[in-house]
């Protein structure tokens, strides 16, 4: 990729994208994704959030005593290129992927579905507990 059309990504604020065919570019390297020292807990999400779910989901981080600026939102897709991190906690929520090693995995229905089910806002409370015991 031309290093215009990269600035013209940066500008428009896509910091990832994935080539639809990888196929035509066998030379290419593979990008990789180095996490933050900040980002203590990944939440891997297909499903875009709305108002309501991302305030559930700023709920969600106050009770496991995180701030927004801890957490980090990727899609299922883009797991498997997280290279450096220092994960605290991987959530994957309406999703299964591949998880970086050395943190606690989370599963969860999507957050859609959670403002409707208090079964499955107590499933996940119970699994946050398990890992203080």
């Amino acid at each position: 990729m031309k290093q215009r059309d990269l600035q013209l990504m940066q500008e428009m604020g896509l910091t990832y994208w994935q080539v639809r065919k990888p196929d035509f570019f066998p030379d290419r390297e593979v990008p990789a994704i180095d996490l933050p020292e900040t980002c203590k807990l990944l939440f891997v999400c297909d499903d875009p959030l709305d108002e309501q779910d991302r305030w559930l989901f700023g709920r969600i981080l106050l009770s496991m005593k995180l701030t927004p600026e801890q957490a980090l939102l990727l899609p299922s897709s883009a797991t498997e290129l997280i290279r450096e991190h220092h994960l605290t906690w991987c959530w994957q929520a309406g999703c299964t992927a591949p998880h970086p090693a050395g943190c606690q995995l989370l599963t969860s229905v999507p957050l859609k579905q959670m403002h409707t089910h208090p079964s499955a806002k107590k499933a996940l409370w119970q699994q946050i507990c398990s890992y203080d015991n």
